[in-house]
């Protein structure tokens, strides 16, 4: 475009900056005229060449298309290119802005918030790949200026790394606008917060009519309900423009039939003046007609209020059943949360009593041990006697070595065989608690498996409701919308034929010296009654079908409420399948309990068998003790008497 480079020149050298070459050849290229379009991607604009490019803009007004992609917009760049903030929105002409791949962030998103506030010609934003969701702020402004914004019909906002709290600014937005049509919202990070916020967003906004949000970690079903409103936004367009058709080719016709009317009124006075008493008879039957109609409507409205009030009986049962089962599941979780406090006191009081066999078992090697500490001090006060004695005894000592070894031999294998008998008992203790704990990891296990199938049957029975209601709104708002369009189309009927009576009453008065001359063209007026006729005929034939209509859309409603009855109580029974699931794993933990208990039993059975044995051998070790003192006291005695009984004895007897 000629002008408008060498108004960017012009600029340039007032500003005293250097015109970018790239730029200066883009412009050469682009060609001037309505339509034109303004492409510099992939050119870096610099802070001065974006500022000198928006006075230009300021003053020629001819692109309609401005596209700055990749083009490494700093923030003052985008600044003086976007807008004039203080003075006046620039480019008023432009429908069309691409700024693909610019980073935009804080203040790129602040102005674009005010250009949509201040500018009512953009009709399509191009977004992709920048950074506008990064700051919170920043973003809430331009939802702000979105939301003040009535032209804008396309907004695409792909990779811009909007979270959820972006997603409830923009919700917000879009319940206030009403022009955009298109929104591409993928692949950023709006999660499942935000898809609910945007769904609630769209049950009041039905304007949109195309909603991407692919790459948004959003669940299935959400992005499902998303894909229905959408659905039914476009239904509720197409059908607007149908309504808005079909009034347009109505208006027209009553249009020609007036202008007609008007040209062969002057015509047609003296026929009328026949034809009146026709005319009166048919007026009569149309007010007939007319009443039929109304009592049918009155029966279709109280049809309709009957309806509504089955509505509002199936959805006090709905409600009276799903607080029943708010209050079964509290009980359920109540009475699992009371098993669960008697199963951990149970393994409390088991691992108590594993403590106490544990002390008996250390307080018997306790014992163990210092019996063993006295069998020691026994044989040092045996060697020591021995000590004595071998000088004069060495057979008694051969035989007291003897049963030395023999009394060692009988100890070590005790020993042995207590050792034995404690690591059997210790071995078997482990093996127990081992079972125990896994027996514990299996029923933790099941009762989480519970909860995850309750947790879905809750999300299916909350999904179910949403389409429900969603159906049961859009019925009675077509029901009503039909309702209102026959009211309005009778009542126009009703006036038109009014104004016509009085028309002709009027007419006929003042014409009454011409009917002589008009009876020829009574068959032409017999025609229009004909024709009137058969227009009155069709509109009884809509006005069945419509009743036929809403018998169906009502059927239909009560087949789905039945359908819906019917999945409530195979949740009922699935429940009762769970209630049964829970007993039957209440009886295996009953089982169990019991078994740990025999198994206790048998424990404590050994143990005292255990004890009783340990008392059998401390008995023989006491009987042990006393034989070796009375074998001692019996050797001494023996040697006192070898003694007394040699000649040596009897050669010191005289001297003592």
């Amino acid at each position: 475009m000629e002008d408008f480079r060498q108004a960017y020149l012009r600029l340039c050298k007032e500003g005293g900056a250097e015109p970018q070459e790239s730029v200066v050849a883009q412009l050469q290229e682009s060609r001037a005229g309505q339509g034109s379009r303004l492409d510099l991607s992939g050119h870096s604009l610099s802070a001065d060449t974006c500022s000198v490019l928006a006075r230009a803009f300021q003053n020629d007004t001819g692109f309609t298309e401005v596209v700055l992609s990749d083009c490494m917009l700093s923030e003052e760049g985008v600044y003086c290119v976007s807008l004039k903030i203080d003075t006046q929105p620039i480019c008023t002409v432009v429908w069309f802005i691409k700024l693909y791949g610019n980073n935009l962030r804080s203040t790129g998103a602040e102005v674009l918030g005010k250009l949509l506030a201040r500018n009512n010609t953009l009709r399509r934003l191009v977004l992709e790949w920048n950074a506008l969701g990064v700051w919170d702020e920043a973003f809430s402004l331009f939802c702000d200026g979105l939301a003040s914004n009535s032209v804008l019909t396309q907004l695409d906002l792909r990779n811009n790394q909007i979270n959820h709290h972006g997603a409830s600014e923009l919700a917000l937005a879009l319940k206030r606008n009403t022009t955009v049509q298109v929104l591409d919202l993928r692949w950023n990070n709006i999660g499942l917060l935000g898809g609910r916020t945007l769904l609630e967003a769209l049950q009041k906004n039905h304007s949109i009519v195309q909603l991407e949000m692919a790459g948004n970690n959003i669940p299935s079903d959400t992005l499902k309900a998303l894909e229905q409103t959408t659905g039914h936004n476009s239904d509720r367009q197409s059908t607007l423009r149908e309504s808005r058709s079909r009034t347009q080719v109505l208006s027209k016709e009553i249009q020609t039939l007036k202008e007609e009317k008007g040209r062969s009124t002057s015509i047609q006075i003296g026929q009328l003046q026949e034809a009146l008493n026709e005319r009166k008879s048919a007026v009569n039957s149309l007010t007939a007609k007319l009443q039929m109609t109304e009592a049918a409507l009155t029966l279709s409205e109280q049809k309709n209020h009957n309806m509504g009030e089955l509505l509002t009986r199936v959805k006090a049962e709905k409600e009276e059943q799903r607080e029943r089962q708010s209050r079964e599941r509290k009980k359920e979780q109540e009475d699992s949360a009371h098993r669960e406090g008697k199963l951990l006191r149970e393994i409390q009081s088991l691992i108590e009593t594993n403590a106490q066999l544990m002390n008996k078992v250390e307080e018997k090697e306790r014992r163990c041990k210092s019996q063993q500490q006295q069998i020691f001090e026994l044989k040092q006060e045996l060697t020591n006697s021995t000590a004595e004695l071998k000088l004069q005894l060495t057979q008694a000592e051969d035989r007291l070595e003897m049963e030395k070894r023999r009394s060692k031999q009988a100890l070590q294998d005790m020993d042995t065989l207590r050792q034995k008998e404690v690591e059997h008992m210790n071995r078997h203790l482990e093996e127990s608690e081992r079972a125990l704990q896994e027996r514990i990891f299996k029923l933790e296990g099941q009762r989480i498996q519970l909860e995850e199938e309750l947790s879905k049957a809750k999300a299916a029975c909350v999904t179910e409701r949403a389409q429900a209601e969603e159906e049961l709104g859009r019925v009675r708002a077509q029901v009503r919308l039909e309702e209102q369009e026959l009211v309005s189309g009778l009542e126009e009927k009703l006036r038109s034929v009014r104004s016509n009576l009085q028309e002709v009453q009027l007419h006929c008065s003042q014409q009454k010296q011409t009917i002589s001359e008009l009876q020829a063209k009574n068959s032409q007026q017999g025609s229009e009654i004909n024709a009137m006729r058969r227009r009155t005929e069709e509109l009884q034939q809509d006005l069945s079908a419509k009743d036929q209509e809403k018998v169906a859309e009502v059927s239909r409603v009560k087949v789905e409420l039945l359908e819906q009855i019917g999945h409530l109580q195979a949740e009922r029974t699935a429940q009762g399948g769970l209630k049964e699931k829970i007993s039957a794993l209440e009886r295996e933990i009953k089982v169990l309990s019991s078994n740990h208990r025999e198994v206790l039993l048998d424990k404590e059975s050994e143990m005292s068998s255990m004890l009783e044995k340990l008392r059998l051998k401390e008995a023989e070790i006491q009987r042990m003790r006393e034989d070796e003192a009375n074998r001692a006291s019996y050797l001494q005695s023996a040697i006192l008497t070898y003694v007394q009984g040699s000649p040596l004895g009897h050669y010191n007897s005289p001297k003592k």
